[in-house]
Order: structure tokens, then sequence, then C-alpha cells
């Protein structure tokens, strides 16, 4: 009877490891929304949808475009594309300029659970959008 007690706690070990392995993998082909409350007359906060390969399309509080990660390890490195100006009041695209500038400043980066951080001079922390 020990043994099999001992067999399952080491199966659940085993499990329970392969599980925040699989956890702390940069989330290639998914969609994340930057934890942040909306800016001042409207409902829209910043999400990334990251493809298969790192390409990133990008929807900030105004504008809108495309970009770039290339991850090895922690290590980050985000390029942003061509933004599309929307006609952005002065505010929101001030804010999606800084938003820009943190993600390109960002060295490193590093998930827990549902959550993804970009670190820099500024840290970001983006939620994952699972449903």
């Amino acid at each position: 009877m020990r043994s099999v007690h001992f067999a399952l706690i080491l199966l659940a070990s085993v499990v329970a490891a392969g599980a925040a392995r699989a956890d702390s993998s940069f989330p290639f082909g998914m969609e994340m929304t930057l934890d942040a409350l909306p800016q001042p007359g409207s409902k829209r906060v910043p999400d990334l949808d990251i493809g298969d390969n790192g390409e990133v399309v990008l929807e900030l509080w105004c504008k809108g475009g495309k970009g770039q990660f290339s991850v090895a390890g922690n290590t980050v490195i985000f390029v942003a594309g061509q933004m599309e100006d929307r006609s952005c009041p002065a505010a929101k695209a001030q804010a999606d300029d800084d938003l820009l500038a943190a993600l390109t400043e960002a060295t490193t980066w590093k998930r827990q659970g549902d959550d993804v951080s970009f670190i820099g001079i500024r840290t970001l922390k983006f939620r994952l959008n699972t449903n």
C-alpha cells in the first residue's frame, strides 16, 4: 500500500511539473489584452494577437498595425511595423506611442498562468484571452 501511495505522489508531481513547464511558454498563436483601464470615453483596451511565428496584429487605444516578436528563452525583441493613424485624439495617440515604446524597450518576458509580462524600463502586463 505504501508503494502505491508513493507512486501516486510521484505521478502527481510529474504531471504538475509538466503543467508548469507548458504554462511558461511564450504564447505564440494566442491573443492577449493589456491589463489597463480603457481611456476616458472609450471601452477599448489594447490587445495583441500573436501568430505562430511571432507576427503580431496590434489594436491599441486608437491606432492599429502590425509588428513582430522574436523570442529566445526569456529574452524578447519587439519590432513595430507601420501603425495606422486613425485620426486619433492627441491623448490616445500619445498613449499608443508610449505603449509601443514600452513594448520596443522590453528586453525580457515572463509568463505566470494567463498573465504575460514584458519587462524593460516599464513592465507591461497582459492577460491571455482564454475564453
